[in-house]
């Protein structure tokens, strides 16, 4: 496929997932009968800042949505698929919903995720001398593991600095703070595998 081509047909992923994940964000939150007021102070994130991304105006970061699935007691990739509310066994690979942090230009393909399985596949790509700070609040219903399929990476925990090459596959513990940085000068891209717990 066409570099322009693959590139236009990413934007309209993107676009497309932003405007469900936003309904998505919506919907939960007048679910539980909560107000913009109910939501910020749950998940601390700015009433003003909800607003704009329910409204469509501003993209979350991936900090930002990690601190909302966890103030409805979801994970990341679970708001994400309610999100896509998919239904199939077969995930095609045109299927697959594709979002990138704004702050970060991190990108993350949801490869595989079912209501019914207890697995979660999700492939990302973090740009060059970028990293995401994820919370313990995203791994508190999850067990997983990073494998790095090219460049390099760095993941820091509890239990300290993790140098990962190609080939590598690091198992998280306990939920915690972790920060995932690329420190070169190319991108990094890895695949996570989740279960939950």
């Amino acid at each position: 496929m066409p570099i322009v081509s693959y590139k236009r047909r990413m934007s309209t992923f993107e676009d497309e997932t932003s405007a469900r994940l936003a309904a998505r964000i919506r919907l939960e939150r007048e679910g539980r009968g909560w107000s913009l007021a109910d939501l910020a102070t749950r998940s601390g994130v700015g009433k003003a800042t909800i607003s704009k991304i329910e409204r469509g105006d501003a993209s979350p970061t991936a900090g930002i949505l990690v601190r909302l699935a966890a103030a409805f007691d979801l994970t990341l990739a679970s708001l994400l698929v309610r999100a896509e509310a998919g239904t199939d066994r077969l995930v095609r690979a045109s299927d697959q919903s594709v979002w990138r942090d704004p702050d970060t230009g991190y990108l993350r393909r949801q490869v595989f995720i079912r209501p019914d399985h207890p697995l979660e596949i999700v492939d990302v790509i973090m740009p060059p001398g970028k990293s995401a700070v994820l919370p313990a609040a995203s791994y508190a219903f999850i067990r997983q593991v990073l494998w790095l399929t090219e460049g390099e990476l760095v993941v820091t925990d509890p239990d300290g600095r993790h140098l990962l090459s190609v080939g590598d596959c690091l198992g998280f513990g306990p939920p915690a703070d972790v920060t995932i940085s690329n420190e070169s000068d190319a991108p990094a891209h890895y695949v996570v595998a989740l279960a939950r717990s």
